[in-house]
């Protein structure tokens, strides 16, 4: 095998294919494909999305990220102006497995309003009782399908 240079010599090539990526492309690939896309808890990318219901509830919603990420959730807040129906709908398109609901009621009591990813509604708990669950799920990679 050999090529011409720019001083029209011919010269061998000393590197014939790179692909330093390649295999964790296709691992990537594999994972997408296996998971659909609804990664485990464990291995979203983003674990949780707190959906505050106005602007009013911000500041709790930076409190309860805060706590989520000293444990060492991946955690978003979605503080756009937008109806909450479509928060919820984008992220169950987004395929996020938590979203953590926040009104009037849920920072009166502190409390959380819990969705988990194509199951719905899973009530009110508190934000320790969500975060003890959340970390096992995390730590113990538990897959619940």
């Amino acid at each position: 095998m050999a090529y011409t240079t720019q001083q029209n010599d011919t010269d061998i090539p000393l590197i014939i294919h790179r692909a330093p990526l390649g295999t964790h492309e296709r691992f990537i690939g594999f994972l997408l494909e296996h998971y659909a896309g609804k990664f485990p808890t464990w291995l979203a990318p983003v674990q949780v999305k707190i959906l505050p219901l106005s602007d009013k509830y911000i500041d709790y919603a930076k409190e309860i990220k805060a706590s989520l990420r000293r444990e060492g959730v991946r955690v978003e807040i979605d503080d756009r102006n937008e109806k909450i129906g479509r928060k919820i709908r984008e992220a169950e398109l987004s395929r996020v497995p938590y979203m953590l609901i926040l009104g009037e009621k849920e920072m009166e009591d502190a409390k959380l309003s819990v969705r988990r990813q194509g199951k719905g509604d899973m009530g009110v708990q508190l934000l320790e009782e969500f975060m003890n669950s959340i970390v096992d799920e995390i730590k113990e990679r538990k897959s619940t399908e």
